[in-house]
């Protein structure tokens, strides 16, 4: 296999006797230990090596020192900055746009530009000829080209532009100014300082040469042909012809300028390489549906190779640091080694995410009346992370339970902290000037919790550290505050850069490498994930306060250089490959679309090397879901049985009114809910929705003249009683329903605020209209409030008749005027006409009354368990939407289309029909013959729970 460096390093042996005597630079320590392992095979008798060095080694060492952390800097930069700004805004505003302007100033001294005159307001063209008479006149042009545009903004804009802009040119200087008083310095500082200052440099004592590089900066370009011109430097280039000849090819921008350049030009190879259209690599391109597939096809090519001993010949580039786990995740067992040379961000480790989440709880915690109260979501999610769980799994249980259960919006951190002592250094409000105390005892918290989770104790180790240097530098900057709101942000900003380094044996097994890691090194195959345009080459633009033309006209890198950086960087890696596997994925992927890289485009137009592209499916059954049928096997007989009256009287449940609409609604319906026992997942509700509201106004009602019943001893109420109710007892009443609702202790505060404080006034409003309904009926004699009644109803089945079990909730009986009324509360606009009793068991009937068909249900358990009653059995419905309505009648009416309704005096009068209904409907439920099937109805499924396991 061709090998850049291995080539390179036998040249230098063929060249140079005394390898001491050198010194090589590279581009990164990786290529370097490549390079000495290289060097090594080549020599056969014991000798000194050379000294290997990267090129910022070489700056340093001249520079006389290193440069400072970006967050020490930005402190400084901040200092200068509220010195110059009349207003400065405070540090936490700053820092964020406090990073761009130090990389902005790091570009200005990388690439020598001239801070005063870039930072200029260049709006005159007499500016332009005498301050800018170093640009050529296209450079020029380009300044022209964005003041006339910028002409065009709007007015406030544009002063808002200028007093920014004319305030970073004095910013630069005292920047400058501060940093050499405090001995500090930023890299692009130190290489401008030594850049500037080469012919105070004296000849080394050993020969320079320069090996593999691609894109210099002006500063490094400069350094570089001082050596050269100087020194006798020299310089071996890592190029091939196909990049480099083409003008088109974007690879090879850097190159064409050097080797037009009088220093570079001599450097160059009379003849150049041509390993890409030499080699007739064996390309092969693979769209996958998803991200997480390209893991398993990496996996099944690495499988497919036999007797492969050579593994470090073989690289995977991740230009998607989190593809790094699934990859390691699927790789075939004949591989025993594997080296890593990319580190894994911490972001996206668990603990990582912990603790982001316990500092994004602080932003939701309250005191109410000297109690601590944390938001529901930010404590669920908490208590949903195995930290928590392992410390107490009861506790974390039971919290969750009372959660939702009492509808908890808030918890306080009292009862958070029942879990025990890792509870309650979690659930704590946090104070400015403990935060970075705080967060360091949770991590070492959490590293005892570790042990047995190597990886996971080494992230932590990591944030510790990162942690650590943060405090002591806010410790110096004593003047600087920071409120959790700045502590949270600047937490993330800070730790989303810290990446988990992997020990291994570089030179060992199969190498997995990010894509700038893979310069100068040669692989026999290659393997690339993410071959897709944003990813490889990556879309990120420059973030930077200079405007595009005036970087192009300084000399500033722009996007067209950092792509020529990844175009190179790609077609580098193609210059020994035997193998290229290149992997893209179709579907979008966050906001990225699913388009294959340009490089894979480039390539099967221009390169002519046989080129294949294999589609990887992923198996989905595209069909539509089939009828669903459940027939009664045994075991559903079994469990209908639950609802047959056993010999002893008694049956394990009742069919309720609501769950035998559901049958008649759908089949399959009922059996899901009923028969499988899958219910839809509860959550705690922040909206009062309509089924809540309901709640809270039978649990009102109840309480009301439940109350008056126990106060007065008695149980009719007249006119005269409703006077007191309205005044005194509503407010009380709701309290209690509240507190009964929501699973509130007697003693429990009931302290409302926002949404619910506004029901609770609708609820009263709702009430009271209620009372004046039953004011104008009265007298009324109150029989029962919110009672359960039960009954037992033959049926027959395959084995003889049966006793079915019936049971309702009744909402309130009460007799009025020689009828006993059974009323059911709706929180919605419930009909009340139905043209005929079995219209009401009828499925087909797209206008079935079921709000009718429960309160007769009503009618016939009342009967049942009150068999010597005579009187009239009056069904009704107080449905909330119409209660308002001055012809309000809560009364159920047989109505016909277009016709006069007859009003529902008597169930009695209706009860032989409608248990005709009912013994039909449970003589179906009962036969083994009718399955339990999807509706017919496609309307009932809009809304339906179980939409999804149906496919409807």
């Amino acid at each position: 296999m061709n090998s850049f460096l291995k080539n390179t390093a036998q040249s230098i042996l063929s060249n140079h006797q005394n390898l001491q005597d050198l010194c090589i630079i590279l581009p990164n320590r990786r290529a370097g230990l490549f390079f000495t392992q290289h060097l090594g095979t080549l020599i056969n008798e014991p000798t000194w090596l050379p000294e290997i060095k990267t090129i910022e080694d070489i700056f340093y060492q001249y520079a006389g020192q290193r440069p400072a952390d970006d967050l020490t800097l930005i402190f400084e930069l901040y200092k200068v900055y509220q010195g110059i700004h009349p207003e400065p805004e405070p540090f936490d505003k700053f820092f964020f746009w406090g990073e761009m302007i130090l990389k902005d100033f790091n570009d200005l001294d990388q690439f020598m530009a001239n801070a005063s005159k870039l930072y200029h307001h260049l709006s005159e063209i007499k500016d332009l000829e005498s301050d800018l008479s170093f640009l050529s006149e296209s450079q020029i042009d380009l300044i022209k080209q964005f003041w006339s545009s910028f002409q065009h903004q709007d007015k406030s804009h544009q002063e808002k532009f200028l007093k920014f802009w004319k305030m970073l040119g004095p910013l630069y200087a005292s920047f400058h100014a501060s940093l050499d008083v405090s001995g500090l310095a930023y890299s692009g500082m130190l290489y401008r300082k030594v850049a500037e200052h080469l012919n105070a440099l004296e000849k080394p004592e050993k020969k320079h040469i320069f090996i593999g590089f691609n894109a210099f900066t002006a500063t490094e370009e400069k350094l570089i042909k001082h050596f050269i011109s100087e020194f006798e430097a020299e310089i071996y280039w890592d190029i091939d012809s196909y990049y480099l000849v083409d003008k088109n090819q974007e690879a090879g921008l850097f190159f064409r300028d050097y080797q037009k350049d009088k220093i570079f030009g001599p450097t160059f190879p009379e003849t150049l390489p041509e390993y890409i259209q030499s080699r007739n690599a064996k390309i092969q391109t693979y769209a996958t549906p998803l991200k997480t597939n390209q893991a398993n096809l990496v996996g099944s090519i690495l499988g497919d190779i036999e007797d492969e001993k050579a593994w470090e010949e073989t690289v995977i580039i991740l230009p998607d640091e989190q593809m790094l786990f699934p990859i390691l995740h699927t790789l075939p067992s004949q591989i025993d080694k594997v080296n890593v040379t990319m580190g894994y961000p911490v972001k996206n480790a668990p603990v990582y995410a912990f603790l982001e989440a316990v500092l994004e709880m602080q932003r939701y915690v309250k005191v109410e009346e000297g109690k601590v109260l944390f938001y529901h979501k930010a404590v669920k999610d908490l208590l949903s992370s195995i930290y928590l769980k392992s410390a107490n799994q009861a506790h974390t249980k039971y919290l969750l339970s009372e959660m939702q259960e009492k509808n908890q919006i808030y918890i306080t951190q009292e009862d958070l902290h029942q879990g025990g002592g890792f509870f309650k250094l979690i659930f704590q409000k946090l104070s400015s000037e403990k935060l970075f105390e705080y967060v360091a005892t949770l991590m070492e918290e959490l590293a005892n919790r570790l042990e047995e989770e190597p990886l996971q104790k080494s992230y932590l180790y990591q944030c510790f550290k990162q942690l650590n240097r943060l405090q002591a530098i806010f410790e110096q900057e004593q003047a600087t505050k920071v409120d959790i709101e700045f502590f949270i942000r600047l937490f993330r900003q800070i730790f989303r850069e810290v990446k988990l380094p992997f020990e291994g044996e570089p030179l060992q097994g199969l190498q997995i490498m990010g894509v700038l890691e893979s310069r100068n090194l040669d692989f026999k195959r290659v393997i690339i994930c993410n071959m897709n345009e944003d990813s490889f080459p990556p879309s990120a633009g420059l973030n930077s306060m200079i405007p595009f033309n005036i970087r192009r006209a300084f000399g500033l890198p722009v996007q067209e250089q950092n792509d020529a950086i990844y175009a190179y960087t790609f077609y580098r890696l193609l210059h020994s490959a035997e193998e290229v596997h290149m992997i893209y994925t179709t579907a979008s992927d966050q906001g990225k679309a699913g388009e294959k890289s340009r490089y894979i485009q480039q390539m099967t137009v221009e390169m002519g090397l046989s080129h294949e592209e294999e589609v990887i499916y992923v198996p989905i059954d595209l069909k539509n879901t089939g009828e669903i049928n459940i027939e009664k096997e045994p075991e559903i007989a079994q469990i209908l049985e639950r609802y047959v009256v056993q010999e002893n009287g008694k049956s394990i449940t009742a069919f309720s009114p609501s769950a035998l609409s559901v049958h008649l609604d759908c089949r399959l319906k009922f059996y899901l809910q009923y028969i499988a026992n899958i219910s839809e997942k509860d959550e705690v509700k922040e909206e009062i929705d309509a089924a809540v509201f309901g709640n809270l106004a039978h649990y009102s009602m109840e309480f009301l003249y439940q109350g008056f019943q126990e106060r007065s001893r008695r149980d009719t109420l007249e006119k005269g009683d409703f006077k007191a109710l309205k005044e005194k007892w509503v407010f009380p009443a709701i309290e209690l329903g509240i507190r009964k609702f929501y699973h509130l202790e007697e003693n429990a505060e009931t302290k409302l605020s926002g949404q619910m404080a506004i029901v609770r006034d609708v609820l009263q409003k709702y009430i009271f209209r209620l009372l004046e309904i039953d004011e104008a009926a009265a007298p009324i004699r109150i029989v029962s409030m919110e009672k359960a009644h039960q009954a037992q109803f033959e049926i027959n089945t395959a084995h003889g008749p049966r006793l079915i079990s019936l049971r309702g909730l009744i909402d309130r009986v009460d007799e009025q005027n020689g009828s006993i009324r059974l009323i059911d509360y709706k929180s919605g606009a419930d009909k009340k006409d139905f043209t005929s009793t079995a219209s009401l068991f009828d499925r087909d009937d797209s206008k079935r009354n079921k709000a009718a068909m429960q309160t007769m249900y009503y009618g016939l358990l009342y009967q049942a368990m009150h068999p010597e009653n005579s009187l009239p059995l009056k069904p009704a419905i107080f449905n909330f939407k119409e209660i308002f309505k001055d012809d309000f009648n809560p009364y159920l009416q047989e109505k016909e289309s277009r016709k006069a309704g007859v009003e529902v005096n008597d169930y009695k009068d209706y009860q032989q029909e409608y248990e005709a209904g009912l013994r039909g409907l449970l003589e179906e439920l009962y036969d083994p013959e009718v399955a339990f099937n999807q509706t017919d109805d496609l309307k009932k499924c809009a809304y339906c729970p179980y939409i999804g396991i149906c496919g409807r």
